[in-house]
């Protein structure tokens, strides 16, 4: 029986190739896993009365896109349509085409009635008024 020799550095660079596959571009990267790599590119954050959600969507056109609240979720739709050119040869095509949704879970509910949307120069800006019963109450103490 022929015995090998355990070599750790072999065996971290075997790891770390295997790692590099899995998470490749292919096979989805560990940023897409995260949500790094979802589109559109979001920032999200809140203040005490509201939720605010800025999307960056470049080549967009405002009728393209649809927005939806429901509750504590946000749905972000759209389509952006591939330039025409013709008899050219495509040497490299990295942007995106066609139909999106993005969905996710807002950390609050959200009074859909009073949701404000603008779009200026490719960046979508949501914002997205608290519930009144999730707002923050100031309660008066009395003195007893």
């Amino acid at each position: 029986m022929l015995m090998t020799r355990w070599e750790p550095l072999a065996e971290l660079g075997r790891l770390s190739r295997e790692m590099e596959r899995m998470f490749s571009r292919d096979g989805g990267s560990l940023g897409h896993l995260l949500g790094a790599n979802a589109f559109p590119a979001l920032n999200v954050w809140e203040d005490a009365e509201q939720l605010y959600v800025e999307a960056e969507l470049p080549g967009f056109e405002l009728e393209d896109l649809e927005i939806y609240v429901t509750g504590n979720h946000l749905t972000i739709k759209g389509q952006r349509n591939a330039p025409k050119h013709e008899g050219g040869t495509w040497h490299r095509q990295e942007r995106s085409y066609g139909a999106f949704s993005r969905s996710f879970e807002l950390p609050s509910d959200i009074d859909g009635d009073r949701v404000n949307a603008r779009f200026h120069d490719g960046v979508l800006r949501i914002e997205l008024p608290k519930s009144e019963a999730v707002r923050p109450k100031r309660i008066e103490v009395q003195r007893s």
